[in-house]
Parts: structure tokens; sequence; C-alpha cells
């Protein structure tokens, strides 16, 4: 039986929420200054926060060093699940939003909190694995 890593599940849920702060503080800074509609508010605040996760898992998180192929080959790994965790961020918005009518920063809390579990799942299992 493996050993659970709770350094590792801490560290995960400490920058889990500093990335969730990246994505709502970018997501609110283009939807409200820049006036930009909430589904391109969300990818582009997708795309600084997934950067922002990436290099945090990488570094402090899973403690992957390796070599440039190796961080390459996860960096896209890394991109091609939270593109996956995209459209459940993506669906969860459209329907709290258009749908249930949800208020859009009350929807963005709820769909991050889902997206973090699925996200930890992939980088785990497929992504920063041990060998």
């Amino acid at each position: 039986m493996k050993k659970i890593n709770y350094k590792e599940i801490f560290s995960y849920l400490f920058f889990g929420v500093l990335t969730t702060l990246v994505n709502i503080i970018a997501y609110y800074l283009f939807k409200q200054y820049l006036n930009i509609n909430y589904q391109s508010a969300n990818i582009i605040a997708w795309i600084i926060s997934v950067t922002f996760a990436f290099i945090t898992n990488k570094i402090f998180v899973f403690i992957s060093i390796n070599n440039f192929k190796k961080t390459i080959k996860e960096m896209f790994s890394f991109y091609g699940f939270r593109l996956l965790s995209l459209g459940f961020d993506i669906t969860i918005m459209f329907v709290a939003i258009s749908v249930l009518n949800i208020n859009d920063l009350v929807s963005k809390v709820i769909s991050n909190i889902v997206v973090i579990i699925i996200n930890y799942l992939f980088s785990k299992i497929f992504i920063f694995k041990k060998k």
C-alpha cells in the first residue's frame, strides 16, 4: 500500500489556492476593467493561471527536477490535461451563469473547486508521476 504524502497534498492545496486567486483576479480584471465577455475573460485567466500552476507544481509540489526533454514532455501533458479541465470549467461557468443565473464570481469559485480536484488527479497520476 502506498503511503499518503501529506506534504505534497498540502503543497498542492496551497499552490492550488494561489492558482485559483490568480485565475479569479485575472478573470475579474479582464471582465470588469477591459469589458471582455465572461467566456473570453475566463480563457485568458485560464492561460495565465495554468502557466503559474505548471511552474509551481513542477518546482514546489511534485519536485520534478529533470532534463529539458522531460520538462517539455511534462509541460505538454500539463497543458493538455488542463485543456480537458478547461472544458469542465467552461461548462460549469456556462450552466451556472446562463442556465442557473448564478453570479459570475460565485460561479467562478465553484468551478475552481471542482477543477482543482480534477487537476490534482491528472497531475499525480499522469503528468508528474514518479518512476
